[in-house]
């Protein structure tokens, strides 16, 4: 299955990494195929990796910054932050970046991505108990797993793309969602419960999955 980035995927494509730059111009300029696939080919080998692709977003954005104004929502982002390195880190996985209300993170395989996100959905839960209810956090989750180019500070693919449409289009607030595709690499199939569900992307049809924890 094959989908297409957003325009916005390419717009954030950051210059913090002369030599990925350098090579993404020199394929854009190249116009004989073969020389153009080595570039390619270069960037693959340099940056290429399969892992999973986790990807957490924010719900009511519009909503909240209308009702109690951005800065309110940025206090907001902060301790969704706070709350979500830690965890990542403690189950094997790497946070790429932070942006806006998002968080893009990559684990080496899909069964510790999941026990991230349930962790999070909990410790975000546990954290509502206590803050005043205009304070409370609600994210969904998104996680695919694929070849993906892991840069120091971003991630390009069709697993990240899948994940953000999960996490960001698709899951509603506090929602794990995960590809059949992932799903299907957690060997202990007893580990998570799982509810399958038919999801639509750019036309095409797949089946994935909510993962059901004890909220």
């Amino acid at each position: 299955m094959h989908l297409n980035f957003r325009y916005n995927d390419f717009m954030h494509i950051r210059p913090t990494d002369p030599y990925f730059q350098e090579i993404l111009l020199k394929y854009a300029q190249e116009s004989d195929p073969a020389r153009r696939k080595e570039a390619e080919n270069t960037i693959w080998q340099k940056y290429g990796t399969e892992c999973t692709a986790f990807v957490l977003d924010m719900s009511s954005f519009s909503l909240l910054t209308r009702k109690y104004g951005i800065v309110h929502y940025l206090a907001m982002i902060r301790r969704m932050q706070l709350t979500v390195q830690p965890i990542i880190t403690d189950h094997g996985g790497m946070v790429v970046k932070f942006e806006a209300d998002n968080c893009f993170a990559s684990f080496p395989e899909p069964a510790s991505a999941v026990r991230a996100a349930t962790t999070t959905q909990h410790a975000i839960a546990a954290a509502n108990l206590i803050t005043p209810d205009d304070m409370d956090i609600h994210v969904s989750i998104g996680i695919d797993y694929g070849k993906t180019l892991v840069l120091e500070d971003d991630m390009f693919g069709e697993a990240v793309n899948r994940a953000c449409k999960l996490g960001e289009d698709i899951g509603r607030a506090n929602e794990i969602l995960i590809t059949k595709e992932a799903s299907e690499l957690i060997p202990d199939t007893s580990q998570f419960q799982r509810k399958p569900i038919e999801v639509s992307i750019g036309g095409v049809n797949f089946q994935a999955f909510q993962v059901v924890y004890q909220k």
